[in-house]
């Protein structure tokens, strides 16, 4: 599997042209990476023509129907301005991005006053911010053969799910995707290339980065989908399921994923099967992939420890009347006529050691000789359970193509906000990468601001502190003075 590093862009959004995909598809490569918008109001004035109609599917005339991947809600407020202005200015920068949109009218809702504003990113969109992000695509089917025999596999077949759910997809060698080299990679079906938590990734990159701002009025703060969802602006935004999680969707070329993830995994009768995680990869993501993998590892571990512990339990069941320190509690003759100091200082009495016998001895079920092999058991389980994560993980990394993608997320995606105040770059020595850096005196403002504010509350902290002591001290001494 190939790696290819990526640089930082300058721009982190992008306006994309306004152009027409022939039926031989050959002009997708004639969109360079920083084209620029020549189209705006066109397709500015073909959205709120969309807006006006309330279209019932994300459809238009001549263009057939295009996947939902994103959507926008909102109450319309006729007496509040400024939302209305913000929203505006936000769709009209989302549509010079690239995307598509259209609106679904309030009548169509079930309360009758939430608006959905549908977002469909096109082919042009996917390929330039994929290029960005540089998410990795097949090229290559993998031609390795797989050599991994399990012994006594029969034994296994009741945890075992259907191929087609644990492997929905062969598996392919990849690379970070490159927009001018596009005949390189595996591309069967523009729409399916890319499945939908990428989209979903992309589209949301694009939402958290997108101004509402006017072009004469720049003002850098105003910027983002989680302004806009504090400010009230809109209710909430979400990707869509693609089927309902009880039945398949009616669509024939919908993949119903959602639906096999509920009847193969996510169910109490499948809590002893084998977890899809390709599955849940190709659905949620890598990241939400990972966590399941690590909770089914987590808990495949926990049943061995479970096993010990109720041998454990077991034994101290049996041993229930050998118990000789529970015999001597109990014994009139030795429990009872040792008498037991008060537990308070007032309202306590003295009390008889053998009136503890009920629960010596069942104390003893968990607190036995047995429990000595059970800790000793758990700290080797526990070094056996890091080593063997850190090979399962390594394992997924490997198969699903993630060596190094922490570090190369950290580089290719900022925080928005980071972005807004950070406009100046600088050549790093030693990756040879444009990053975003602070000015030494942002940086300096920074540290005084915040250094000032912990200097505050600590002094504060024994401020509050020491007052009660002194308090206390000057109140004793009164009192010995009296």
């Amino acid at each position: 599997m190939n790696r290819i590093t990526g640089k930082m862009k300058d721009e982190t959004l992008i306006e994309m042209q306004s152009t027409t995909e022939s039926p031989s598809g050959g002009e997708d490569n004639d969109l360079s990476l920083n084209s620029i918008s020549v189209k705006g109001s066109e397709l500015l004035e073909h959205a709120k023509n969309n807006i006006s109609q309330g279209a019932k599917t994300l459809c238009s005339s001549g263009m057939g129907e295009r996947r939902i991947d994103f959507v926008l809600a909102y109450v319309d407020d006729k007496n509040d301005e400024r939302k209305q202005e913000r929203r505006k200015e936000y769709e009209a920068n989302l549509i010079k991005a690239g995307l598509e949109l259209e609106n679904e009218d309030k009548l169509e809702s079930e309360d009758s006053k939430t608006y959905f504003l549908k977002i469909h990113a096109p082919w042009e969109v996917l390929a330039t911010y994929a290029d960005v992000l540089k998410i990795k695509v097949p090229f290559k089917v993998n031609d390795i053969p797989s050599t991994r025999d399990t012994p006594l596999e029969w034994l296994f077949t009741p945890f075992r799910l259907p191929e087609h759910v644990m492997n929905p997809e062969p598996d392919y060698f990849t690379s970070p995707f490159n927009k001018d080299k596009i005949d390189f990679f595996l591309i069967n079906d523009k729409d399916t290339l890319f499945p939908p938590s990428t989209r979903n990734r992309i589209v949301y990159y694009i939402l958290s980065r997108c101004p509402y701002y006017k072009e004469d009025h720049k003002d850098r703060d105003k910027k983002g989908i989680k302004r806009l969802l504090n400010n009230g602006t809109y209710q909430s935004a979400f990707p869509l399921h693609d089927s309902r999680y009880w039945m398949k969707s009616r669509n024939p070329k919908c993949e119903s994923e959602r639906y096999n993830l509920y009847k193969h995994w996510a169910r109490f009768a499948c809590f002893y099967k084998e977890q899809p995680l390709n599955l849940i990869r190709k659905y949620y993501g890598e990241k939400i992939g990972i966590y399941f993998a690590w909770l089914g590892f987590y808990t495949e571990m926990l049943f061995f420890a479970a096993v010990v512990g109720l041998i454990c339990f077991i034994s101290g069941v049996i041993t229930y009347d050998e118990n000789v320190w529970s015999k001597e509690i109990c014994d009139p003759t030795i429990g009872g006529k040792i008498v037991m100091c008060p537990l308070c200082d007032k309202k306590c009495g003295y009390w008889k050691l053998n009136s503890t016998c009920t629960a010596s001895w069942q104390s003893h079920m968990f607190d036995n000789v047995g429990t000595v092999f059970f800790a000793i058991f758990m700290g080797i389980w526990v070094t056996l359970f890091l080593e063997l994560w850190k090979r399962r993980q390594a394992r997924l990394e490997y198969e699903w193509d993630l060596v190094d993608f922490e570090e190369e997320q950290q580089q290719l995606q900022l925080r928005p906000e980071y972005e807004t105040k950070c406009t100046g770059r600088r050549l790093n020595r030693v990756t040879q990468e444009m990053e975003p850096y602070l000015s030494v005196t942002s940086k300096c403002a920074r540290f005084c601001l915040s250094g000032a504010t912990v200097i505050f509350w600590v002094s504060q902290h024994h401020f509050f502190c020491v007052l009660p002591s002194i308090a206390c001290v000057f109140t004793l001494r009164n009192c010995s003075c009296l």
